[in-house]
C-alpha cells in the first residue's frame, strides 16, 4: 500500500481551503471494503477505564445499537473489574437483562489485540498511553476511538498517522467539538469563518488556563492492585506515590495530568481541542505554523510541573497569527478584515474539572454583528463535515469505511501544533518549523525536543 508524503497531505489541505473538497480528503490507497451489515454488531474493547472511558466514551458508545463493547482493558484491576460492571450495568439498563454480554477483561491490551473477536477498541488511556496502544490496535487489523491528544510527542504522532494510513484502519480522535451533539456552534463558526462572513482572517485567539503547582509527595508502596510498571510504559521508572497516577478511591481528576512525563499540561489537554477549533476555521488542519514563540511559567518544586500560565503566539504560511493564553476567554476567537466570531462550549462540560470560561456572560457562539450568525451557507459554499455526534461518527465510518471527521492526521496535526508550542515554551527564542518535513529550521536543541527517550519494548512501535 502506497504511503501518502507529508507533501501529499500539504497539498490536499490546499485544495480543501480553496473549498474542492467539503470531507476530510485524506484516504488511503486500497480503502477496505466493509463486513458489516444493518444487522451485525461491532465488538469494541475499551482500553483504559478511567474518568473519560466511564463517564464520557463507554455511556455514549453503548447509546448505538451497532455497538457493542464486548472486553475490557486496564492495568489497575480494580479499574478493570469496575469497567466490566458499569459495562453491564448500562446493558441491564437497556435491555433488562442481566449479563447481556460476556465481557472480557484484560490487563495488558496486547492480548486484547490479539483477540479475533473483537472489530474496534476504545483508547481512553493517559496522554502517554495514546499512540502506542493505537498502533498496536491498527497493526492487529482493529478500528480505533483514541481520546485526545494523539501522542506524547511529534515522533510518536506521525508514527502514529502513518500506520492507520498503510494499514487502512477507521480511526477517530476524540476532538468532539467537530460533532453536532453537544456543540454544534463549533461547526457553525467555522463554516461561517471558512465562507468568509468575517472577512480575510488575520488573527486568531484561543483561551486556555494553566495548571497549578503541587506539594512534594513522598513515595508510598504500589498498590496490589496495580501493574505500576506497565502503567509507566515507555516513560523513565518513578518512584510510586498516588498523585503521580490516579486515585484509588474514586474517579476525580487524576495527578498525571499535570506530570510532564506523561503530558505536557493544558497545551495539549485543552489545546488539542481548541487548536483543533482553529485549524477548521483557519483550513489549516494538514499543515501547522511556521514560527512560534512562546513565555510560560513552570513550578520551581513539587510532583506536579506542568506548565502553568502560559502565552504563545504562532504564525502560519497563509498569514494568520495566533495566541494561545489564559488572557483571553477559553474558547476559540477568529478575527478578520469584516469583524469577529467568538466560540466556545458555553457551559457545557465532558467532565466536571473542565475549565470554564471567566466571564459568565459570554455565550457560546457570538460576533461582532448578529447578523453575521443568521447567514446562509449557500449550495455552491463550503460545506464543512457534518459530524452527529464523535462516537457515533466513528461506528458509522466502521461500516462505510469512510473517513470520520478527525481523523489521524487532522488529529496529529491539532496535537504537534501543541508540542511545537510546548517545546517553544522551553526555549527563550522564536522558532521557525518546517510542517512539511516536521523539523525545525537550524535548530538541533529544539529538534531533539521532537521525541523522548523510551523503555523497550514500546520504542520498537514507534519505529
Amino acid at each position: 500500500m502506497k504511503k501518502l508524503s507529508r507533501r501529499s497531505f500539504i497539498r490536499n489541505s490546499a485544495l480543501a481551503t480553496a473549498g474542492i473538497f467539503s470531507a476530510p480528503t485524506i484516504l488511503p490507497a486500497g480503502i477496505l471494503k466493509s463486513t458489516y451489515t444493518p444487522n451485525n454488531k461491532i465488538n469494541i474493547g475499551v482500553i483504559g477505564c478511567g474518568r473519560i472511558a466511564r463517564g464520557h466514551d463507554i455511556p455514549l458508545t453503548l447509546k448505538n445499537d451497532s455497538a457493542r463493547i464486548v472486553a475490557v482493558c486496564d492495568v489497575d484491576k480494580k479499574r478493570m473489574k469496575e469497567g466490566k460492571e458499569l459495562v453491564l450495568e448500562l446493558y441491564k439498563e437497556k435491555t433488562g437483562k442481566d449479563n447481556y454480554v460476556n465481557v472480557k477483561m484484560y490487563q495488558d491490551f496486547r492480548d486484547m489485540c490479539t483477540d479475533k473477536d473483537i472489530d474496534a477498541v476504545i483508547i481512553s488511556t493517559p496522554d502517554h498511553w495514546h499512540s502506542i496502544p493505537a498502533i498496536a490496535a491498527a497493526r492487529s487489523g482493529k478500528d480505533i476511538y483514541l481520546q485526545k491528544p494523539a501522542s506524547l510527542t511529534i515522533e510518536e504522532g506521525r508514527a502514529l498517522s502513518d500506520t492507520i494510513n498503510r494499514t487502512g484502519r477507521i480511526l477517530q480522535i476524540g476532538s468532539q467539538q467537530r460533532s453536532q451533539d453537544p456543540w454544534p456552534h463549533f461547526h457553525r463558526a467555522c463554516e461561517l469563518v471558512r465562507n468568509g462572513r468575517i472577512g480575510e482572517i488575520h488573527t486568531v485567539k484561543i483561551g486556555l488556563p494553566g495548571d497549578p503547582s503541587g506539594d512534594e509527595e513522598k513515595e508510598m508502596p504500589i498498590p496490589e492492585n496495580l501493574d505500576y510498571d506497565m502503567w509507566l510504559g515507555s516513560t523513565p521508572n518513578v518512584y510510586y506515590t498516588e498523585k503521580r497516577v490516579h486515585p484509588q478511591i474514586d474517579y476525580s481528576r487524576p495527578g498525571w495530568l499535570r506530570c510532564e512525563q506523561f503530558g505536557a499540561g493544558m497545551i495539549t489537554g485543552w489545546g488539542a481541542h481548541h487548536v483543533d477549533t482553529a485549524h477548521w476555521g483557519m483550513g489549516t488542519e494538514y499543515t501547522g505554523p511556521i514560527e512560534v514563540e512562546a513565555t510560560a511559567e513552570f513550578p520551581k518544586s513539587g510532583l506536579w510541573n506542568v506548565h502553568g500560565d502560559f502565552n504563545v503566539k504562532a504564525k502560519y504560511e497563509n498569514g494568520v497569527t495566533m495566541f494561545i493564553g489564559g488572557n483571553n476567554p477559553n474558547g476559540v476567537r477568529f478575527e478578520g478584515s469584516d469583524g469577529w466570531i467568538f466560540v466556545s462550549r458555553g457551559s457545557v462540560t465532558v467532565t466536571s474539572s473542565d475549565p470554564g470560561n471567566p466571564e459568565s456572560t459570554l455565550k457560546a457562539l457570538e460576533a461582532s454583528d448578529p447578523k453575521i450568525l443568521d447567514s446562509v451557507i449557500g449550495p455552491d459554499e463550503i460545506h464543512l463535515y457534518k459530524s452527529p455526534e464523535q462516537h457515533l461518527n466513528w461506528l458509522e465510518s466502521i461500516r462505510t469505511r469512510q473517513q470520520p471527521v478527525a481523523p489521524a492526521e487532522i488529529g496529529h496535526r491539532s496535537c504537534s501544533t501543541c508540542l511545537v508550542s510546548h517545546i517553544a515554551m522551553k526555549l527563550p527564542r522564536k522558532l521557525y518549523w518546517d510542517p512539511i518535513n516536521e523539523r525545525f529550521k537550524n535548530d538541533d536543541e529544539a529538534n531533539s525536543m521532537l521525541s523522548r527517550p523510551m523503555r523497550l519494548p514500546w520504542r520498537n512501535y514507534v519505529q
